[in-house]
């Protein structure tokens, strides 16, 4: 029995949207740098709780496993800006929505097909699932053979592939409602938000509701692993509502999206940040928030700060800014140009409290490969300086390495933040890392972006069961390099 559902609100106002498809596009364009209030200066949206937003069933459900869901759009996108920060000659928008597309035939999936991939586990969906937060789906996370090879699986499973890939990261759904905001894909939106509602509600209590998405979930099914948080994926979902907000034509989403991305800004603010050194933490436990602290400088979204700053007023989100960008700087230049994945306020790479990297912390490494992007997006949309700088330092690093050749094995190498310490040598380069690597060149090097671009775009979804997250960063990638990731104000 979950005792924290018997003290849960229960109250449910569902919407139904159907015939709200169509709506006509209203462009907000601006040419200023700064975001702005999307109250266009007037009283912003009361912070409510998310169960009382719309209802957004799709027109046609899918309920085939082995096939991609009905993406119909149910609003038209505003328009946005168009960056005037150069990428690739050839950069494609349509290479981007390509290899999109074909990321969610092998990592997205719907409620429908998983209540036919798990049927003796889809008559307890409905626990977590009420109708207000249907349609759903998730990102699937990669095949569990190690410590969660238990907690991810389900050997009555009917698809072979995915009898230990029951479980969400939220990191994963972070990324997914990014991808799906920047590719105008509103049904793949509405159902991955959904999934990361319904689990937020199922764990409120008479408390108060939660806002942070727990970091591992269990197909749409209510059975705990952990339900902390990791807070570089709720900048992200926060984000991907604020970018969805602007973009939908229509009003009761509007309203809905920015009261939940607040709501979820608000949580941030309480449980994520320290408010001594205004740092950010890598999740809401004590693990994370208590002395000795231990950051991870990829959880640095400037863009979510920045979108906060613009909707949340009443938090100092600017001091954040500063203080993570000052951080990023201090943590560089303190090792050999790269960043290591974790580290501590004083900028020395350490393993973190919960273990998971005691032989690698000290390296560029599954962390870190995320850094150029979040400093690319920022540069991209805002030419912010301070992002520049990592760009540059980051880029210079690697064209040294590679002899400026992004087809060279060095781009594949696992360096070390140490200097004492030695790198660790790959015999390929992984197309995720072949992306990060290639950001770097935005803002700083034309000649190197240019060559390496077209490599990125040659790359095709791996999509396997153990491909989750290079697939997942290598879309995330191509949108920015292709110039997908555009401002929707």
């Amino acid at each position: 029995m979950n005792f924290k559902k018997i003290l849960a609100p229960m109250v449910v106002t569902p919407f139904v949207l159907g015939m709200l498809l169509g709506f006509t596009a209203c462009s907000t364009k601006k040419s200023d740098s700064n975001p702005v209030s999307p109250d266009n200066g007037t009283t912003q949206n009361p912070v409510v709780d998310p169960n009382t937003t719309p209802n957004t069933n799709p027109t046609t459900p899918n309920t085939n496993p082995n096939t991609t869901p009905n993406t119909t759009p149910n609003t038209t996108p505003n328009q946005g800006t168009v960056s005037d920060v150069a990428l690739a000659p050839t950069a494609n928008k349509a290479t981007a929505a390509a290899l999109y597309d074909s990321w969610k035939l092998g990592h997205f999936v719907t409620y429908e097909q998983d209540v036919a991939t798990y049927p003796s586990k889809a008559k307890d969906f409905g626990k977590v699932f009420a109708p207000q937060f249907l349609p759903a789906g998730r990102v699937v996370w990669s095949l569990q053979t190690g410590f969660y090879s238990k907690q991810c699986a389900d050997e009555t499973a009917t698809v072979p592939s995915m009898k230990k890939r029951a479980c969400t990261v939220s990191e994963g759904t972070g990324y997914g409602m990014l991808l799906a905001a920047f590719n105008d894909d509103f049904d793949t939106f509405n159902r991955i938000w959904n999934y990361s509602r319904a689990f937020r509600e199922y764990n409120g209590t008479s408390a108060g509701p939660e806002y942070l998405t727990p970091w591992i979930t269990y197909t749409f099914h209510y059975k705990e692993i952990d339900n902390s948080s990791a807070t570089d994926a709720d900048l992200d979902i926060a984000t991907a509502l604020i970018l969805m907000h602007y973009k939908t034509a229509d009003a009761t989403l509007k309203a809905a999206y920015l009261a939940d991305a607040k709501n979820i800004a608000n949580a941030i603010w309480e449980k994520e940040i320290n408010k001594t050194n205004f740092l950010i933490y890598s999740g809401n436990t004590a693990m994370w928030t208590k002395p000795p602290e231990t950051y991870n400088a990829c959880y640095f979204s400037p863009v979510a700060i920045r979108l906060f700053e613009a909707v949340d007023p009443a938090h100092p989100w600017g001091k954040v800014l500063d203080a993570m960008y000052a951080y990023m700087a201090k943590v560089q230049a303190a090792g050999t140009g790269v960043f290591p994945d974790w580290s501590n306020e004083a900028g020395i790479a350490v393993n973190p409290p919960n273990n998971s990297a005691p032989t690698n912390y000290y390296q560029f490494n599954k962390e870190a490969v995320r850094i150029p992007w979040r400093m690319a997006w920022d540069y991209y949309w805002y030419k912010e300086p301070r992002a520049l700088a990592i760009l540059q330092k980051l880029n210079a690093f690697i064209v040294e390495k590679s002899a400026g050749d992004p087809n060279s094995l060095a781009l594949g190498t696992t360096y070390s933040w140490d200097k004492a310490k030695p790198d660790k040598k790959a015999d390929v380069v992984a197309k995720h890392w072949l992306s990060a690597w290639c950001a770097t060149g935005i803002g700083t090097n034309p000649t190197w972006l240019a060559a390496c671009t077209d490599l990125v775009n040659s790359k095709p979804m791996a999509n396997g069961t153990s491909s989750y997250y290079p697939d997942i960063l290598h879309a995330i990638y191509a949108g920015l390099l292709n110039g997908v990731h555009q401002r929707p104000f």
